[in-house]
């Protein structure tokens, strides 16, 4: 299903009461959505109508376009994708073997079919060997990023004033993200070069979003099967507890 999202928000003041509007189209069906703060900005504003109107998709794997007039939204989206760019190749300059993973890599894998259904993700995950962790950092402060250990997560931030949510977050190849999960993180070999990355394979990115199975990525499986990259097919090539776990996607894929 092919939807085109119309997007707007403003305050006034700036701060001060404002609201935002969103009109979802997939053919002859139409939605809209609106809402408003007391006390508001116009980025917040044009970012919750973006916000909003995701969430009121019935479910993943939609092919879904975006439209909005603000500098503010598409410069958001186009700091991840500097991020994931610059320290990319920091680790690749500096001979540290990596993967791109997370939402990225599927975005990645997405848009070898349809650019148009790439889904957008603030998170940049990178995934080295524990070993290499070291030269990482080295390379990645050396790129301008600094580093915080918080929560129980290794970040790499845009600069020392940032949020933790524009960073570039550590995972370790061979390893179990929990106790008790069915299969360690896969190793970093098993990645392929996209010529701006190294992103993790389609086959070891399937697996580790099974191993989770959270929310988000069984979102992120739907995208990979909505545009036919993986199938039933897929099925006898994993594990038992994977591969019942896929087949409990395709055969609900609205939840």
């Amino acid at each position: 299903m092919k939807i085109t999202i119309h997007t707007d928000g403003a305050a006034s003041g700036n701060p001060g009461p404002g609201g935002y509007g969103a009109v979802l189209e997939s053919g002859n069906h139409r939605k809209e959505l609106w809402g408003g703060y007391r006390l508001t900005t116009n980025n917040r504003m044009e970012l919750m109508a973006v916000i909003a109107a995701l969430e009121a998709l019935k479910s993943p794997g939609m092919d879904v376009t975006v439209v909005s007039d603000s500098k503010y939204v598409v410069d958001a989206v186009e700091q991840v994708r500097q991020r994931l760019l610059r320290a990319s190749t920091a680790l690749r300059g500096h001979g540290v073997a990596y993967a791109v993973v997370g939402g990225n890599a599927v975005a990645a894998w997405v848009a070898t079919v349809d650019q148009a259904a790439v889904r957008n993700t603030q998170d940049v995950d990178v995934m080295i060997r524990r070993g290499d962790f070291d030269a990482a950092r080295a390379a990645l402060e050396g790129a301008g990023f600094v580093y915080r250990h918080a929560a129980g997560l290794d970040l790499f931030l845009d600069d020392a004033a940032a949020s933790p949510r524009s960073a570039v977050h550590v995972v370790f190849a061979d390893e179990l993200v929990r106790p008790g999960e069915h299969a360690p993180n896969p190793s970093v070999t098993e990645s392929v070069d996209t010529g701006a990355f190294q992103v993790l394979s389609l086959e070891a990115l399937v697996r580790i979003k099974l191993t989770a199975f959270r929310r988000k990525d069984q979102v992120h499986l739907m995208d990979l099967i909505g545009v036919g990259l993986v199938d039933s097919s897929w099925i006898g090539r994993l594990s038992s507890p994977l591969g019942a776990r896929l087949r409990q996607l395709l055969d609900t894929p609205d939840g």
